[in-house]
């Protein structure tokens, strides 16, 4: 019964602010890591931060990548109305991976100039 009472003096749609916290240290982390991975396999040190905001597509959109050739106007009306539709949580845990990006670059170039070669 307390179950139902929380529910439902919490709005939905909403996010606590630990939800945030943790949410943006998590897209931190995970994207650093495939930037540093990505870094380490291509030796492309800014790769992970260019191809960033197609991935950010892919999270955010529900239209199959197809459908950007074969309905392009459908597909990109659609994509457009889902950026335009995020919330500033979304967009701060969405800059938070970006963020893990640029780090993982500057991690990179450090440990090149440190002399590790095989990164």
């Amino acid at each position: 019964m307390a179950d139902t009472l929380y529910l439902a003096a919490v709005p939905q749609g909403s996010i606590s602010l630990v939800h945030v916290i943790l949410s943006v240290l998590i897209f931190i982390v995970i994207f650093f890591g495939i930037g540093f991975l990505m870094n380490m396999l291509l030796r492309m040190t800014w790769f992970m931060a260019i191809a960033y905001p197609i991935v950010v597509i892919f999270i955010i959109d529900e239209v199959k990548v197809y459908e950007y050739l074969t309905k392009p106007a459908y597909a990109f009306n659609l994509l457009g109305t889902k950026i335009m539709a995020l919330q500033p949580v979304d967009i701060i845990i969405l800059a938070s991976g970006f963020v893990g990006t640029i780090i993982a670059g500057f991690v990179m170039k450090l440990l090149r100039k440190s002399g590790y070669q095989m990164f």
